[in-house]
């Protein structure tokens, strides 16, 4: 919870990132770059990429109920050669722009971390929920899948709450390119 909190202090206070020239191929047309961070998504001890796009346009766009705009969320990896390549995507990892309540955009940051990475939403009203969706590399697989799904509810002012933590016990095996976080957890 913490953590969410120092992300969400931190979105209100920085200045948006530059993005690097690298990037700029993997950024269709029609979209801008929400967020970006850089690290080591599948062990070789490179710099990989998470590219995280928007509409311009989404809050215009997106109806959290009927139709969520979504949030293309790409994983690029370090070739060799120094080169960047798009190995993988999701749209529905990524919560839309106005799926938080009074909070607005959910979408409170990312961090990459020995071949896993997690996406971190917050959002609610009287009641709170914060959301940390943690994907973990398959060396074996060439892969990325599902790790943990951890969601906290709670009401501020009376520390009423409670939380819950899927994984790969509860889900199974989930490939990232098939996660969807708005279908309801089994």
């Amino acid at each position: 919870m913490i953590l969410i909190l120092f992300s969400l202090v931190s979105l209100l206070f920085q200045t948006e990132k530059e993005v690097p020239g690298e990037l700029l191929p993997f950024i269709p047309d029609g979209y801008q770059v929400l967020d970006h961070a850089a690290g080591d998504l599948n062990k070789d001890k490179l710099s990989d990429y998470l590219l995280i796009l928007k509409k311009p346009n989404e809050a215009e766009l997106s109806n959290a109920a009927e139709h969520p705009e979504p949030r293309p969320l790409l994983l690029l990896i370090r070739q060799k050669d120094g080169s960047l390549k798009l190995v993988t995507r999701n749209d529905n990892v990524v919560l839309c722009v106005d799926c938080g309540g009074v909070f607005g955009d959910p979408y409170a940051g990312m961090t990459i971390k020995n071949g896993y990475f997690s996406i971190e939403h917050y959002g609610g009203s009287n009641w709170r929920w914060e959301r940390i969706i943690t994907f973990k590399y398959d060396a074996k697989g060439k892969r990325w899948a599902l790790h943990k799904d951890g969601t906290i509810r709670y009401q501020p002012s009376n520390e009423v709450g409670g939380q819950t933590i899927l994984t790969t016990k509860d889900f199974g095996t989930v490939e990232f390119e098939k996660f969807d976080v708005y279908k309801e957890s089994e």
